[in-house]
């Protein structure tokens, strides 16, 4: 298959991972410092996609809450956390994902806090990927 693409954005970064094995393999990124033995959900055997994509979701959706945070000119507390939650659904013999962020944002006012998400989730590049594909519930706790 071969998929051409006529994006003229510059690419900041590429992620290289190479895996093995699928749910119970390995993967190993190119530079070394991930290297993931891979389980089934529930196996207890190693790490699995709906884990990575929260870890990597809920890592970018903070900084997107950052960048928020300069915008409207506010501190994004140190103690800033999302909970990321990847369901994965079977229904009908077909799969698919669900997804909830808890986010928070200790000592920011709620209208504040609501802004500062909204505009992150308008902008994190894993919002955006995911967007209309998979039913999402963002939640300030």
């Amino acid at each position: 298959m071969n998929n051409i693409t006529t994006n003229t954005a510059k690419v900041l970064y590429t992620g290289k991972t190479h895996t093995t094995g699928g749910r119970e393999g390995q993967a190993v990124s190119s530079d070394e410092q991930l290297q993931l033995k891979l389980g089934a959900p529930g196996s207890g055997k190693g790490t699995n996609p709906e884990q990575l994509f929260a870890a990597g979701w809920s890592a970018c959706f903070i900084g997107a809450m950052g960048l928020a945070a300069k915008a409207l000119e506010v501190k994004l507390p140190a103690d800033t956390a999302v909970n990321a939650e990847i369901d994965l659904l079977l229904d009908n013999g077909s799969y698919s994902l669900q997804a909830r962020l808890n986010i928070e944002l200790p000592g920011i006012d709620t209208t504040i806090a609501e802004q500062l998400i909204e505009r992150a989730h308008n902008t994190c590049p894993y919002s955006k990927a995911i967007r209309n594909n998979i039913p999402v519930t963002l939640n300030l706790v």
